[in-house]
């Protein structure tokens, strides 16, 4: 959960000294945030965008290498078709709208997921965005859609099989960073910290593999009031922890 730290206590202006390389979020509680003021759900997955802006902002004051950030999975597609199709349409429309201020803020972004259920429009939206900012070099921002982290190692096996298969490669030669190579985020450090919003105290299928190590901090804000003061609140917290990777206290200050 997250420290119990008083609103004064968190400054939102400060560079801090010991960050992630790599930030991964739920963004979790849009329609909770929507029923409590008595609107649909809709208009709270329209408020959550303002959230995704303050991260990224801060993320890059604070020279965080990556951010991923969890969409839409897998089984939201089990939603109302409504607010599925809503989801999908808003998702295409701020593509478009934000991709040239992520562009000329120097960040690259990636989309993860399996695209096979995404319209034309979308797809064209993804691909000229990753294209555009695929250079760009000051914050990576991954966004998770249509994902699910058991798809994620699940065409990881199969493509590790079509290999073994073809003699490529033998099974005893199969290591646990081989299989990190063939997952979505092969190519970005494994997330240092974890966050999930709106109170759920759980990963939801999210970055299985990659979340092993992970600072995990829970926080009972709805996403929609996710905003800077609050994710400077989680990063300091992460600066608290003591990551020690299965080695013992005096073996990390021995190091």
């Amino acid at each position: 959960m997250a420290l119990p730290m008083n609103e004064d206590e968190v400054s939102c202006n400060v560079k801090l000294s010991v960050l992630p390389a790599h930030v991964a979020i739920v963004m979790d509680g849009n329609g909770r945030w929507a029923l409590q003021r008595h609107l649909p759900r809709v208009a709270g997955h329209r408020a959550g965008v303002e959230a995704v802006r303050e991260v990224v902002t801060v993320a890059l004051e604070q020279a965080i290498s990556a951010v991923t950030l969890f969409a839409f999975s897998s089984e939201n597609f089990s939603r109302p078709l409504q607010e599925v199709n809503f989801l999908m349409k808003l998702f295409s429309t701020v593509l478009e709208r934000e991709v040239d201020k992520l562009h000329k803020n120097n960040v690259r972004l990636r989309v993860i997921g399996d695209r096979q259920r995404f319209d034309n429009r979308l797809l064209a939206s993804i691909e000229q965005a990753e294209l555009l900012t695929e250079n760009n070099t000051a914050l990576t921002l991954v966004l998770a859609v249509n994902y699910g982290g058991r798809w994620d190692i699940t065409q990881a096996v199969q493509r590790i099989a079509q290999s073994v298969a073809k003699g490529d490669i033998k099974p005893e030669a199969i290591t646990p960073d081989h299989i990190s190579s063939c997952l979505s985020l092969y190519d970005l450090p494994e997330p240092d910290l974890f966050i999930r919003t709106s109170g759920e105290l759980r990963i939801s299928n999210f970055l299985m593999w990659q979340l092993a190590y992970a600072e995990l901090y829970f926080t009972d804000t709805l996403w929609p009031d996710f905003n800077r003061q609050a994710f400077m609140q989680a990063l300091q917290s992460y600066q608290l922890r003591d990551r020690r990777f299965g080695l013992t206290a005096e073996q990390i200050l021995n190091a």
